[in-house]
């Protein structure tokens, strides 16, 4: 009987044991090969099904371990490793380091992401890696860009049927910095990237749509972050020469390597172009960047970056088509070649992330920005003044001072898995003698049509919360920005400020559901706004300053195959108040209601481990919503536009890529009667690295020297020697055929 007993019990500890073992957490860090810690890595137990993902120092904790159990830990870009769970781990923790690799498609689990698409993008950016600061938006599926002032201006932009011109309908920033200018002389949201140097691109995060709290201003149609590197893991010496005086040279260096808790470089980078055109651009830019980045007690994080930019450009301008048909100058010529422009952006910018307590993680960055913009532009040649012409001048000084800041929390509510995160943040422009006049030559001032200071405040907070569902998760938010505008018109004798106050709030509501491991749907809704320049509320004392966007993406992410990812969304946009752009009178003016809806499509294959595919699509219908049927075309709205390439990645040293774009024909003005020429245009690039050190190539843009109007407006405009004005198609000539080399040296 003793006997009997002495076994009952010992099974009954046994099973007691087993029951507490199989209920035990499991706490650990994860860290590459410098032991530096890794964010959002996926660990996955195979045998309770539980998963969680690392926080920003690298720790994580996951629940329901057994002595035996098999646990997964994995991240896009790194080897992933299986480790059998035994008793050192509850009681020491679970220490992993992982190791970088290349990057493929058929490592991707989309539930395993954070944010799936973004994880494609790093896909495209790794087999297809951009050399210039103009081709950076471009990795952002479906959006399409275009150049027309002389190399310096900021990039047109277009994505699901908005011509966004230079931002008012997108918000991009760089390491939580915005590069949207508000109240700009050149237009409202205008957005120059030209002062982030490409190689030091980490990672590119985007969205599509009015649905991400963490957006405010100007995230209509969606938002665009871009995040520096680190650590460059080496330096490197590039330079590269070619046809119209093309010339760029780059250094990178490494001052910390091999330094386990700290990194360090400085990039340098010098560009020379003079265009194909008739008038040399004589464009210049020289760009400076570095960054430090350490990590404190506990892996606290904490990294400064100091960059600063100038350039300077002379443009041939947007030319008239009968000035062309007739013979009066080429595609390459102008009207008036005395435009052009100088611009520089100096920023300091300092963030800082930490684990608080209870695993409450904190991400904040404070900034500062000093920017300095001057354009000459001639919109309408001779229309205005016969005698002098019309050309313009955009003058402005500008500061901007800023922080964002979030508190992500990972916790339950009953038995539910909840991830709150809440911020809050501050930007304060104050920009001195924003001005608008009319010169000629670019030497002498006629009169001033615009002249004054504006400060404006955002003052913003969001509440995000993520409710998991075992495979639906539901995430609601709620946005609040509070602005503040001030205008003093430096025109007027008596001083004066004009001010006003907004307050909106922006709910949003998205919906996704894991149906597999790889097959995600989403349903996302939510409200969005842009604002207007400061002179354009003052003037409409506060009303319809901040109209809205409604809109809503039903689609899914699918991996059909190990090695191909298909993405798709149907999508609907209805803005209360659409913005044109009048450069002449230098304001914003509102054009009435306007919906957008479509459809987004894309397609990734990796055919090897050295051949990779990729295009995006998207069809759309725009029109404005109080105009007649025939007369409520968007001017400038793409309906169709296509995007993609081929890249052979590192076969045997060689690499190389072919990317296309395309435009379909779209409406000039609202009724249709002039029609901006849609273009495909084709790039190649190639690279031979004789070894790790040492690689030479060569880059052709437009291979098949594609006569191409990059940019088009339907613009009224009269010539010298004209009588009476004329509409019609003005636009900038895309480039020629090409070419350049590129060798470069990595030490």
């Amino acid at each position: 009987m003793l006997l009997k007993t002495k076994q009952f019990t010992w099974l009954f500890l046994l099973f007691i044991l087993g029951h507490v073992t199989q209920a035990q957490n499991i706490k650990g860090t994860i860290t590459d090969e410098n032991e530096q810690p890794i964010e959002d890595v996926y660990v996955y137990n195979l045998n309770s099904f539980t998963h969680t993902h690392s926080l920003s120092n690298g720790s994580f904790m996951i629940e329901k371990n057994s002595l035996g159990d098999s646990i997964t830990i994995g991240l896009l870009g790194y080897e992933k490793t299986t480790m059998v769970v035994t008793n050192d781990h509850f009681k020491n923790g679970l220490n992993v380091n992982l190791k970088s690799k290349a990057i493929l498609l058929n490592e991707l689990v989309i539930t395993e992401q954070v944010n799936a698409m973004n994880s494609v993008s790093r896909v495209d950016l790794e087999t297809n890696p951009v050399n210039s600061s103009q081709e950076i938006l471009g990795k952002v599926p479906g959006l399409i860009i275009g150049q027309h002032a002389g190399g310096g201006k900021a990039e047109q932009i277009f994505l699901r049927g908005f011509d966004i011109d230079h931002g008012t309908d997108i918000s991009l920033s760089v390491d939580g910095m915005p590069v949207n200018m508000v109240s700009h002389a050149h237009g409202q949201g205008y957005s120059d990237l030209h002062f982030v140097i490409p190689e030091t691109i980490n990672n590119i995060n985007f969205g599509k749509g009015p649905y991400n709290a963490s957006k405010g201003d100007f995230a209509t149609a969606g938002y665009v972050e871009f995040n520096t590197k680190d650590d460059i893991n080496g330096s490197e010496i590039n330079l590269s020469y070619g046809q119209f005086g093309a010339l760029r040279t780059l250094g990178m260096f490494d001052l910390l390597q091999n330094s386990k808790r700290s990194n360090a470089y400085v990039a340098l980078e010098y560009i020379e172009f003079d265009g194909p055109y008739k008038s040399p651009q004589n464009f210049n830019r020289v760009n400076l960047f570095g960054k430090f980045s350490t990590y404190l007690k506990g892996n606290d994080k904490l990294s400064l970056t100091v960059s600063h930019f100038t350039s300077r450009w002379d443009a041939s301008g947007q030319i008239p088509q009968r000035a062309v048909d007739s013979g009066l100058i080429s595609r390459f010529g102008s009207i008036d070649d005395t435009e052009g422009g100088n611009t520089s952006r100096s920023n300091v910018n300092v963030s800082y992330e930490a684990i608080l307590k209870n695993d409450l993680q904190f991400k904040s960055n404070v900034f500062y920005s000093n920017y300095n913009f001057e354009l000459y532009s001639n919109f309408t040649f001779f229309l205005e003044d016969p005698v002098n012409g019309d050309q313009i001048k955009q003058l402005e000084n500008r500061d901007i001072f800023g922080f964002n800041t979030a508190f992500i929390k990972d916790t339950k509510l009953g038995d539910i898995d909840t991830k709150v995160t809440t911020g809050f943040g501050l930007r304060y422009d104050m920009v001195s003698d924003v001005e608008l006049s009319h010169t000629k030559d670019r030497t002498e001032t006629l009169d001033y049509l615009a002249l004054g200071n504006v400060n404006e405040t955002n003052m913003f907070g969001y509440v995000n919360a993520e409710f998991k569902f075992n495979k639906l998760i539901i995430a609601p938010a709620l946005r609040l920005d509070h602005f503040k505008f001030m205008y003093n018109d430096g025109l007027v004798t008596a001083y004066e400020t004009l001010s006003e106050t907004k307050t909106t709030a922006s709910p949003k509501l998205n919906f996704y559901y894991n149906q597999n491991k790889n097959l995600q749907w989403f349903l996302k809704s939510g409200i969005g706004f842009h604002s207007n320049d400061t002179r354009v509320v003052v003037a409409q004392s506060g009303e319809e300053i901040l109209p809205k966007a409604y809109g809503a993406d039903l689609g899914t992410i699918w991996k059909p195959f190990p090695k191909m990812v298909f993405n798709t969304a149907l999508w609907y946009l209805f803005l209360e108040q659409e913005f044109v752009y009048v450069g002449d009178a230098g304001v914003v003016e509102p054009s009435g209601k306007s919906e957008r809806y479509g459809l987004d499509l894309g397609l990734r294959y990796q055919f090897t481990d050295w051949l990779y595919f990729d295009t995006d699509a998207t069809l759309t219908h725009a029109r404005s919503v109080d105009e007649p049927s025939g007369a409520n075309y968007i001017p400038l709205a793409p309906d169709f536009t296509l995007s993609g390439g081929l890249a052979i990645n590192d076969l045997n040293g060689f690499s190389a890529g072919i990317r296309y774009r395309y435009i379909d024909d779209r409406p000039a003005n609202e009724d249709n009667s002039i029609v901006a020429k849609g273009y495909l245009v084709t790039d190649l690039n190639m690279n031979y690295a004789f070894n790790k050190n040492f690689s030479v190539g060569m880059a052709i843009e437009n291979v098949f020297d594609t006569e191409w109007n990059e940019t088009q407006f339907a613009t009224e405009t009269r010539l010298q020697n004209e009588v009476n004005p004329v509409e019609e198609i003005h636009f900038t000539p895309g480039t020629p055929f090409f070419i350049k080399g590129i060798v470069s040296y990595k030490f």
